[in-house]
């Protein structure tokens, strides 16, 4: 069985890998989808250890297109680049299927890694693929899933990268499906393991139970809004044995329908000044930016930098 414990220390700082890694020793993280740097910046001022780019955030906000795998590895590669460039926090992305075969996977976990990506996704769908929380996805057979984890596996720089493996297999067949694929991609040298679109909460505990021992993997759970998994407390989820809860699209849906009533008031009023208590300040932005106006030239680290 593929051991899940970070590498040995070398002596240097660790990379952000590693640090993902470590966040888990500490308890369940939550994790937020973050589609734009502002928002990642935001997440870090707030205290969060660890961010996620959701295939689906990145489809719809950057592309204004569903989630079936329209957006090519040159642009989430881009996009990796900007939201690891912007914080210090470790960045997980969603590489969908890995763009193809076990020799594209390869060389997508060597491009993302290199764009700053600490934990790297790949699920068990074929493409074109769809959200996995909608009905008619196509799964591969398990053995050819296996094959792109060990290909990751092998192509990644860093010992440390997490390579996490997601099967849609729950929404195809079975929840038995399920678990015979976790267990297959678990040995096949997934870090991580991240059953999607679970329909209970005793399917969500069932799966923690049957992945506590003889030595606990870190599992995923997707908190998704309007799908199909019922959506459970942070704590619960930790009671259950799962180590990290995404919340991929909420961030960009809580601004979506702010960004509509803020164009209705504009649209109605021709006016935004009833918005204004509602706004983050000048101030505020440039302070999340490490911006000085006084001092442009000199970059200063925003403020929760600095409280560090």
């Amino acid at each position: 069985m593929t051991s899940h414990a970070p590498p040995p220390s070398t002596g240097q700082a660790p990379s952000r890998s590693t640090l993902l890694r470590q966040c888990l020793a500490g308890g369940t993280i939550a994790i937020p989808g973050t589609p734009i740097a502002l928002v990642a910046k935001l997440a870090e001022q707030q205290g969060f250890e660890a961010i996620y780019l959701s295939g689906a955030a990145l489809s719809a906000g950057l592309l204004g297109v569903p989630d079936i795998g329209i957006v090519t590895l040159e642009q989430l590669i881009e996009h990796t680049r900007v939201l690891a460039g912007a914080v210090q926090i470790p960045l997980i992305v969603d590489a969908d299927t890995g763009f193809g075969g076990p020799r594209e996977v390869s060389d997508c976990v060597r491009a993302l890694e290199e764009a700053g990506a600490a934990g790297i996704q790949l699920e068990d769908q074929r493409r074109d693929k769809r959200c996995g929380h909608l009905p008619g996805k196509e799964i591969i057979d398990s053995s050819s899933m296996c094959e792109k984890i060990a290909a990751a596996v092998a192509a990644r720089r860093d010992p440390a990268t997490v390579i996490i493996a997601r099967s849609d297999s729950r929404g195809v067949s079975n929840l038995d499906d399920c678990l015979q694929r976790l267990h297959a991609y678990r040995a096949a040298g997934a870090d991580w393991l991240f059953p999607e679109a679970l329909v209970t909460r005793d399917e969500f505990a069932l799966v923690g139970r049957e992945f506590s021992t003889p030595v606990a993997t870190p599992l995923i759970a997707n908190m998704t809004e309007f799908g199909v998994s019922p959506l459970l407390r942070l704590d619960d989820l930790a009671d259950m044995g799962f180590a990290a809860v995404l919340y991929p699209v909420t961030l960009l849906r809580i601004a979506m329908k702010a960004l509509e009533a803020g164009l209705a008031v504009i649209a109605d009023e021709g006016s935004q000044e009833s918005l204004l208590d509602l706004m983050q300040s000048r101030e505020e932005l440039y302070d999340l930016l490490g911006y000085d106006p006084q001092h442009p030239e000199a970059r200063r680290p925003p403020s929760f930098e600095r409280s560090r």
